[in-house]
């Protein structure tokens, strides 16, 4: 059965992409997943678990600053008959742990074997 929401009833189209730069080779890699309808509320769960309000830059507990650490920019795409969103994150690799962690496996896994390496 479809994933529909509840306003519209209209299925729901997600789009996750995750960019990872930095690192000594200061490589990008870039992962992707569109799941099919059918598994598009597990997904729409990952993402609304994720604290998309949270300012990365000021997080609670500690940071330990350094070169060469990964960045992880997650955006998600929701498209609907009735309505669009957006939303963006860029997550210090210092702080991808519970929900951030959760999506960008999930993401990794779904695009295995496809994640496009470029120089950044």
């Amino acid at each position: 059965m479809p994933a529909e929401t509840p306003a519209d009833g209209e299925p729901e189209h997600l789009v996750i992409a995750v960019v990872r730069t930095g690192g000594i080779a200061g490589l990008r890699r870039r992962w992707r997943a569109e799941p099919p309808p059918a598994q598009t509320p597990q997904w729409k769960t990952l993402v609304d678990r994720c604290p998309w309000n949270d300012d990365p830059e000021n997080p609670p507990g500690d940071d330990m600053p350094g070169a060469d650490r990964y960045v992880w920019t997650i955006h998600v795409r929701v498209n609907a008959t009735e309505r669009d969103e957006q939303l963006e994150q860029v997550v210090p690799d210092s702080h991808l742990r519970g929900p951030w962690r959760d999506l960008v496996d999930a993401v990794r896994d779904a695009d295995a074997g496809r994640g496009v390496d470029a120089r950044g």
